[in-house]
């Protein structure tokens, strides 16, 4: 599986937006320059992510994005699948012909290792990764006094 550009950079501005949750609101412009994301990339992504309820969006001179519930209570996947769709080892993708060995493959080999990603990044929260994320910018900070 491999994760586009469009969730690499959706999870860091995510993830920036999480870490400045103590603001009413946070443009995405400043989100662009602080992660050197195009902006208007970054329209889309925020796009999707508040479709689906992720984040809200407020207009105005002030305005900007918060996130819709606590960065606790947001999963990794609950991002990404946005972002991605499927995560899929093998996409959905249906052979002409389902083999055997295809059918055993899938069910013992693609499903299982898809149901693994899938725990791993529900496991996974977003304020888990903002917050080590601010323990290990600390102890870089500090490592360099």
């Amino acid at each position: 599986m491999k994760i586009s550009t469009r969730g690499r950079y959706g999870l860091r501005a995510i993830i920036d937006l999480a870490m400045q949750e103590n603001k009413s609101c946070v443009s995405l412009g400043e989100i662009a320059a602080r992660q050197d994301i195009s902006f208007h990339y970054l329209e889309g992504i925020f796009s999707y992510l508040r479709r689906a309820g992720i984040v809200i969006g407020t207009a105005g001179a002030l305005g900007g994005y918060t996130l819709s519930k606590t960065a606790l209570e947001m999963s990794l996947y609950d991002i990404l699948k946005v972002l991605e769709g499927q995560l899929s080892m093998t996409g959905d993708e249906a052979p002409e012909q389902e083999t055997e060995l295809r059918a055993f493959l899938r069910q013992e080999v693609w499903d299982a290792v898809d149901k693994s990603i899938e725990n791993a990044l529900k496991q996974m929260t977003l304020g888990e990764m903002k917050e080590t994320f601010r323990k290990r910018d600390d102890s870089n900070f500090c490592a360099g006094l």
